[in-house]
């Protein structure tokens, strides 16, 4: 599986985006020739290398080359018919439309004014169209199975912009991060770190936002901003690759010694439904020889934040702890196989030495309650089976 992680430390916007990408996908003369399929005029654009802090990354600037500027108002279906009327696939329109859909339904909670209604300033502009649109084009060309971030750093203070000065972070981001449920840090920064544009393209692209890398790490790509700020100005995109049958998972534990079993059951049962993909308890001694449970959890790195708020919600504990464990599995299905007792499903696993089935215990069930044969005898009748 490939995967994407949007490293936000220094916050995000278009034109860092589009940066970051083009290091990962290493080819300019792609996306010049495919931005060429908007058919849009009144620019060019600037890519190249620049160092910030002693690093170096890339910098893309889109450059007007009109002096009439009125195309930096438009309206959400102004926007969309210039998309619909490209030459670019339908994957790239659809993420495209996506990401504008998000600002203008922000801009229109903002103003108060219909969606119909919303002028497009900034991300109405050439150079914002052509970070959205430039965004979809990458994200197709790599075309990730995944896509993760940190959580977003933001900076404070105030922003000179087409509405006059605005506090950071302007409404538009903030009402974007509201509408998707995106947390964000707030770092001592003087200036506006994530722009509307970017935060439309983590709330069109990120699925979940988790402290680690959930990969092996294949190349990284810096996106230089404009400004000169006291860290480095990059947003750093990380890509990866997880191989199906070789992956990172977590393991989250945590040591109970004041909790009913009745409520470590039903916290059990809910750490399942969420899709752990094992829970279970140790039997401890904690300090002053108190009898305690540790709880285990293994599950996805996507899952944490879920796993942990079940964990703090359903028990009394105050404090986690997780680490990321490697590990290797193979590949597994489900069959049905026909006996004499009727159709039963089997786990048949896939081994370079020779495939594997095991009795699926729900099926052994439902045949012992219905044919009244004991559960330890079905599993003895069946043994012929799993063997063939």
């Amino acid at each position: 599986m490939k995967i994407l992680y949007f490293d936000c430390q220094s916050g995000i916007s278009g034109n860092m985006t589009i940066a970051a990408l083009l290091e990962i996908v290493k080819d300019d003369a792609y996306f010049l020739n495919e931005l060429g399929k908007l058919h849009l005029n009144g620019y060019k654009i600037s890519i190249e290398k620049t160092e910030k802090h002693g690093i170096f990354g890339t910098y893309v600037n889109v450059i007007l080359t009109e002096n009439d500027h009125s195309h930096e108002h438009r309206h959400l279906s102004n926007i969309y018919q210039i998309i619909d009327d490209s030459d670019l696939s339908s994957n790239v329109k659809d993420l495209a439309k996506k990401m504008f859909l998000n600002v203008a339904i922000a801009e229109s909670k903002v103003h108060n004014i219909n969606l119909e209604e919303v002028h497009f300033h900034e991300v109405g502009a050439i150079d914002s169209i052509v970070d959205i649109v430039g965004t979809a084009i990458l994200i197709d060309k790599i075309n990730p199975d995944h896509i993760y971030s940190n959580i977003p750093n933001e900076g404070k203070g105030y922003i000179e912009c087409a509405h006059g000065k605005m506090m950071v972070p302007v409404p538009a981001t903030l009402e974007i991060f509201k509408n998707h449920k995106i947390a964000f840090n707030v770092i001592d920064i003087d200036t506006e770190l994530i722009t509307p544009t970017g935060a439309t393209i983590l709330a069109s692209l990120v699925e979940k936002c988790i402290p680690i890398f959930p990969f092996k790490i294949e190349e990284i790509g810096y996106g230089a901003g404009l400004k000169d700020l006291s860290i480095p100005n990059m947003l750093r995109i990380i890509y990866g690759e997880i191989d199906e049958k070789d992956e990172d998972i977590l393991e989250i534990e945590t040591n109970i010694d004041d909790c009913s079993g009745e409520i470590l059951s039903f916290a059990m049962e809910k750490l399942f439904k969420a899709g752990a993909l094992d829970v279970f308890y140790t039997p401890i001694y904690m300090k002053k020889n108190r009898p305690a449970y540790k709880l285990s959890v293994i599950a996805q790195l996507k899952d944490l934040e879920k796993m942990c708020d079940i964990i703090f919600t359903q028990t009394t504990a105050i404090g986690i702890r997780y680490t990321v464990k490697h590990r290797n599995i193979l590949p597994r299905e489900i069959v049905s196989i026909q006996t004499k007792y009727g159709p039963l499903l089997f786990k048949k696993v896939h081994h370079p030495k020779g495939d594997k089935i095991y009795t699926e215990f729900e099926s052994l069930k439902k045949v012992s309650d219905e044919k009244n044969i004991p559960l330890k005898d079905l599993y003895d009748l069946v043994k012929d089976y799993e063997e063939d």
